[in-house]
């Protein structure tokens, strides 16, 4: 059996350790590394989709990083009980057109005791920005790990 440390129930070091992996992970921009944090049978709401399973999530993620180039996450943790975090995010990217976008999203997130990711739900909502109003670049420098950023 895998275990994905920490592992609940989560204390507030842990959740923030959790948080910032997750991050770490999305910005890879790697499917596989990513659904591997998932159960294999884990659930998720994404906007409006639904999703089962780790191969359908390496297949949305496929087709959303071919969508949203140059992709860059930020997430904050939110709160936390037990086995579950909230978390709130934005992240930027690209279409195909060369039009910028920030999404803004809430995550709630539910654990195995593994520490692995068996439900997601993601509530997200698309800003049209201009290239002179990005924020997001790349990976999370470490010293800027937990950090908060700007609503707006």
């Amino acid at each position: 059996m895998t275990v994905r440390p920490p592992v609940p129930p989560f204390d507030r070091a842990a959740a923030l350790k959790k948080v910032q992996a997750a991050e770490d992970a999305w910005n890879t921009r790697d499917p596989e590394r990513v659904a591997a944090a998932y159960t294999v049978d884990s659930v998720w709401r994404n906007r409006d989709t639904f999703v089962t399973g780790r191969p359908a999530i390496v297949e949305f993620l496929s087709a959303k990083w071919s969508r949203e180039l140059d992709y860059a996450l930020r997430k904050n943790l939110w709160a936390f009980d037990g086995d579950r975090i909230a978390v709130r995010f934005q992240y930027e990217c690209r279409d195909s057109s060369g039009q910028w976008w920030r999404s803004y999203g809430n995550e709630l997130w539910e654990f195995d005791g593994n520490g692995l990711m068996r439900r997601r739900e993601a509530s997200i909502n698309d800003l049209r920005i201009d290239e002179s109003e990005r924020r997001v670049f790349g990976a999370r420098p470490e010293s800027e790990h937990g950090s908060e950023f700007p609503i707006r």
